[in-house]
C-alpha cells in the first residue's frame, strides 16, 4: 500500500518539529561550550527556550543524546564546508590552499565548536564514539586530503611524504590553537591572536605553511 501524501497540518507540524529540533540544539550548544557536557543543566536550556525539560527529552531522549546531537550537528557542519571544495577543478596547490583558509574561516566563526572539541577531549571522545554518525564522520575529509595529495603527486607539484590524516591534523592544529589558546597565551605574550590585525597575516601563514611542505618537500 503506498503512503498518502503529507496533509497541509502534517506538514505544518513537522515544520514546527523541525523549527523546535533546530532551536534546542541552538540553545544546547551554546550552553553544552560555556558550562562542558557536566555543568550544563537541561532546566536552564528549556529556561532560555521558555519550553520544558520534558519537550526536550521528548525530541532528544536525555541529556546526554542531546549532548551527541550537538557534536554531530557541530562536526557535520565542518564537514559540509570541507565538501564543497571542488578537487576535480581546483589545481592541487589552489584546492590544499583553500581547505586550510577555510577552516581557518571556520574556526574563528565557529569558536562554540573548538569548545565542544576541546570538552570532548577531556571526556576522552566518551560520548563521541557512541555516535555511529560521529565515528565515521572522518571518512569524508580524509578522502578529500586524498585526493588532492594525489593530484599534487601526479602533477608534481606535491614531493612531499605525507598521508591526508597527517596533513588534516597540520591544518587544524594551526586553526584550532589560535582560537582554543587565545586566553592563556594571550596573557603569557601580550598577543591577542583573534585580533583584527593579525587575522590576514596567519590565515595566509597556514595556507603557505600546508604548500611550502608538500611543495618543498619538509625536512631532507
Amino acid at each position: 500500500m503506498s503512503s498518502q501524501p503529507a496533509t497541509p497540518a502534517a506538514g505544518e507540524r513537522q515544520r514546527d518539529a523541525d523549527r523546535t529540533r533546530a532551536e534546542i540544539l541552538d540553545v544546547a550548544q551554546r550552553e553544552f561550550a560555556r558550562h562542558g557536557f557536566a555543568g550544563a543543566r537541561v532546566d536552564e536550556m528549556a529556561a532560555l527556550m521558555r519550553t520544558t525539560k520534558r519537550m526536550i527529552y521528548y525530541y532528544f531522549g536525555g541529556k546526554e543524546k542531546l549532548y551527541i546531537a550537538v557534536l554531530e550537528k557541530a562536526y557535520g557542519e565542518v564537514r559540509a564546508l570541507e565538501s564543497t571544495i571542488d578537487v576535480h577543478h581546483l589545481a592541487p596547490v589552489e584546492a590544499i590552499r583553500t581547505l586550510a583558509e577555510l577552516t581557518f574561516d571556520h574556526h574563528e566563526a565557529h569558536q562554540d565548536f573548538i569548545k565542544l572539541v576541546s570538552i570532548e577531549n577531556i571526556h576522552q571522545a566518551e560520548h563521541l564514539r557512541k555516535s555511529e554518525v560521529l565515528v565515521n564522520l572522518g571518512g569524508p575529509v580524509s578522502e578529500l586530503i586524498s585526493q588532492i595529495l594525489a593530484a599534487g603527486r601526479a602533477s608534481g607539484d606535491f614531493v612531499a611524504d605525507v598521508d591526508a590524516i597527517d596533513m588534516h591534523m597540520m591544518i587544524s592544529s594551526f586553526c584550532f590553537f589560535r582560537i582554543a589558546n587565545q586566553h592563556t597565551f594571550g596573557a603569557l605574550f601580550g598577543r591577542d591572536m583573534t585580533a583584527p590585525e593579525h587575522r590576514t597575516r596567519h590565515r595566509e601563514m597556514i595556507g603557505e605553511m600546508v604548500v611550502a611542505y608538500l611543495t618543498a618537500g619538509g625536512r631532507r
